[in-house]
Formats: C-alpha cells, structure tokens, sequence
C-alpha cells in the first residue's frame, strides 16, 4: 500500500515553480528507539546526522504527517528525537510548508495543529499549512486535488510558501 501522505508531499512538490526535489522516505532513517542510555552508549546515529544535514542544505522541506492515534508516527517522532540531539535547530530556520492528509473527515488535524504548536521551537519557519481531508475523495493520482473548493484553498497556501522560497538565500 501506498503511503497517502508521501503521495501528497510529492505532489505539492511537484507544483513548486523552478524546484529541485530531494525526496526523502522516513524508511532511509530506520533507527534505534530514541533513549538518553542509548545516545550515551553509542553517541547519535549517522541516519539522524543525515536527516539533519538534508534539512540544511535544502531551501524549503515540504513535510506531510501522518497521524497515528492522534500524533506522530513512531518513526517521525524518532528521527525528531535523535536528530534534536544535534548541535544548532533541527529545522534551521528553513520555510516548511506542512502538510497532512488521512482517509478521514479530519486529514490529520490533530497532528497537524501538534506540529502546528511544536516544530516551531526546533526552527521551524512554517510558512503555509494545509490538511487534505478524505484523501481518497479529494484526490486522484491523474489529476491531483480533485476537489475545486479545497484546491482553492491549497493554492493559497502553496503560493505563500513559494513566496518564501523566493526571498530565501540559502
């Protein structure tokens, strides 16, 4: 099965004007369950400097969550965990545009509005916004969001977080 949310991200990576996109899969980023004994025993792991390292050299992160009983998924929240251990913020102050999306009525709002309150204490510049409710109604993989009244409402999003991909100087 196909992940809905790397669905959307690709997507809304795919309509920002002049991009090169790095796609990155939480899969690449596999690790030990975070623990103070753990990072003492054998410091941080490589995957968490690699995450990191990506944030840095990249001029905006299109970020879709996917939400698990109501917050992260286990994995996300490990890479947050080992790679906050790093020196200087997580996210360096680089424009995010959010995202989450489920099958359901809500499209992830309880993570989105998580995050929402969160990853701004790691640095992270949250320039645009948007939950995708009922993925499987609202989208097609041929035409995108299919749903002419929530595109209107994403587009005002993915236009602020161009905006600030433009007046980035990284």
């Amino acid at each position: 099965m196909k992940s809905i949310n790397r669905t959307l991200a690709g997507y809304v990576a795919g309509l920002i004007n002049e991009s090169e996109v790095t796609f990155v899969d939480l899969n690449d980023f596999e690790m030990p369950i975070y623990s103070i004994d753990k990072e003492k025993e054998g410091g941080i792991p490589q995957q968490a400097i690699a995450f990191k390292r990506l944030i840095e050299i990249h001029d905006g992160v299109v970020l879709s969550l996917a939400e698990h009983n109501g917050t992260y998924s286990s994995a996300f929240k490990n890479v947050l965990d080992w790679s906050s251990r790093l020196q200087g913020p997580l996210w360096a102050n680089t424009p995010m545009f959010l995202l989450s999306t489920s099958p359901g009525k809500r499209g992830g709002a309880t993570v989105m509005q998580l995050a929402l309150n969160y990853l701004p204490y790691m640095k992270a510049q949250i320039v645009a916004h948007f939950s995708v409710p009922s993925f499987g109604l609202n989208y097609s993989e041929e035409h995108g969001l299919v749903n002419s009244e929530i595109y209107q409402d994403f587009e005002v999003q993915l236009k602020a977080f161009q905006k600030a991909l433009e007046g980035d100087s990284k």
